[in-house]
């Protein structure tokens, strides 16, 4: 509701006015409220009343000015100069039955006439002027055309001539590939002159039980038929002899059955040997003392069951304490491993790695992997442990060791890093030297201790009856004790 509406109901305001007060303005007439109507909607009374319109009567002129044009009839209105002109003389116009609504359906005249129609039948040829070009071409400029497109396909054949010819330069048929001759051998590298030298010495093992069987390989030392392997190799045929057997196969083929010398589960060494076989071909051992971090390495043996195979790799690290799970009925036990990352992998173990002389520098003997495939991470026992092993079984058929009758685990502080004694066998060698539960043994004899792995080889590699120090820290503090092994 506007502010300015009565609302009340005192006196409507009289004569024309506009919603706001103020004086009437034009129109007032015609859009004002009826007199005496003072809402927005009329009373009862009041729309029961006829109505009466209010606007005025137009103006004469302007009606005739602005009103309707008078229409001919039948026609559409026209202006007041249309219907001033006359009517043009001529015949009535025939009456069009698109125009009548009322009109019967008929045929109309042809939308063309008889004179209007194209004379049919075949017109003149067409030459190729006419058709590529519709006659708008002059026979000069055509000439032109035609030596400018000769032009330009010679230029097309030089450049494709040109191309093709630097293309074909990367084919010859003047190059004649020669082979060497018979007698011309050419240049033999290292590795192979060594796995022909050491080849003929390695061999396949197979151990056979009423249950299964494990392969692996070996390496011929001496000429009377002694082969040293693995022991985890025929762990299982050496602790149930009624019921297995061992066979090895030579590089030539051959095969034979082969007796177990002796076996030593603490270094995972074992020897074979096998009987009238002559011609032996007997590997070279080298000097433990003389091996390098970075220098090369050749593993031999039969990997997977594929005998003859030989890899090359380099020594990646020397003195690594392994721990070797024991097979059968065997314990538990660390090697003092020579590092590798010559492929290594199931079947190469007990065969023999080498230097670039062909020298035999260890036993393969175990890998680390986390897929149970080679990954550049293999050990071997090094060649001195190998030699007084192997010829310790053949002397005597048993291997002993050094020991000096503790326990231990291994400790990792802020303080100190080592080997930690957990017990001290009663009676034996450290007991008596004064080694104590909770010292940690930080070095024995030369050899830096860090854990307890490297403690069992450490201890094992003292001289039996020959006194060695050994360094603990005890509460904070350093003591040296000297310790006598004695062998297991």
């Amino acid at each position: 509701m506007d502010p300015h509406e009565p609302t009340g109901d005192g006196p409507a305001p009289s004569g024309p006015h506009d919603r706001a007060t103020g004086p009437a303005r034009p129109g007032d007439e015609a859009f004002a409220r009826p007199a005496g109507v003072r809402g927005s909607f009329a009373s009862g009374a009041e729309r029961d009343a006829p109505f009466t319109s209010q606007i005025p009567q137009p103006d004469p002129v302007q009606e005739q000015a602005f009103g309707p044009a008078t229409a001919p009839e039948g026609g559409l209105p026209v202006g007041p100069a249309d219907s001033a002109r006359p009517a043009a003389p001529g015949p009535a116009p025939e009456p069009d039955p698109w125009r009548d609504p009322e009109a019967e359906a008929s045929v109309g005249a042809p939308a063309l006439s008889d004179a209007q129609a194209r004379p049919s039948g075949a017109g003149p040829a067409l030459g190729v002027r006419e058709v590529l070009f519709g006659r708008r071409v002059a026979p000069r400029a055509l000439a032109m055309l035609a030596v400018l497109a000769l032009a330009v396909g010679v230029v097309g054949g030089l450049i494709g001539r040109f191309t093709a010819e630097s293309t074909s330069s990367l084919t010859s048929s003047k190059v004649r590939l020669v082979t060497p001759s018979d007698g011309d051998e050419g240049e033999v590298g290292q590795v192979v002159e060594v796995a022909s030298a050491v080849q003929p010495a390695v061999v396949s093992i197979e151990a056979s039980t009423s249950w299964g069987s494990s392969t692996g390989s070996g390496v011929i030392i001496d000429g009377e038929g002694y082969i040293v392997t693995n022991n985890h190799v025929i762990t299982d045929a050496a602790q149930n002899p009624d019921e297995s057997s061992v066979k090895v196969t030579f590089d030539d083929g051959q095969s034979t059955p082969a007796r177990i010398v002796g076996r030593d589960w603490k270094t995972d060494l074992a020897v074979l040997k096998v009987d009238d076989i002559e011609g032996l071909t007997v590997a070279r051992l080298g000097d433990a003392d003389s091996l390098r971090v970075g220098q090369e390495a050749v593993a031999f043996g039969s990997p997977l069951g594929l005998s003859r195979t030989v890899t090359m790799g380099i020594i990646s690290a020397l003195h690594r304490p392994v721990a070797l799970l024991g097979e059968g009925n065997d314990p538990d036990t660390v090697v003092d491993a020579v590092q590798t990352d010559a492929a290594i992998n199931t079947g190469n173990s007990g065969g023999p790695l080498t230097n670039a002389a062909g020298e035999v520098i260890g036993i393969n003997t175990a890998i680390y992997s986390t897929t149970g495939g080679s990954v550049g991470l293999g050990f071997a026992v090094p060649v001195d442990t190998v030699a007084e092993v192997a010829q310790r079984l053949i002397s005597d058929g048993e291997m002993k060791h050094s020991e000096i009758g503790i326990n231990t685990r291994s400790a990792s502080n802020d303080q100190v890093t080592g080997a930690e004694v957990a017990n001290v066998i009663e009676g034996g060698p450290a007991q008596e030297a004064g080694l104590l539960e909770g010292d940690v043994i930080i070095r024995i004899g030369d050899r830096s201790i860090a854990d307890a792995d490297e403690s069992v080889v450490a201890v094992r590699a003292l001289p039996a009856g020959e006194a060695a120090t050994v360094e603990v820290v005890r509460a904070g503090q350093r003591v040296e004790l000297q310790v006598t092994p004695e062998l297991d």
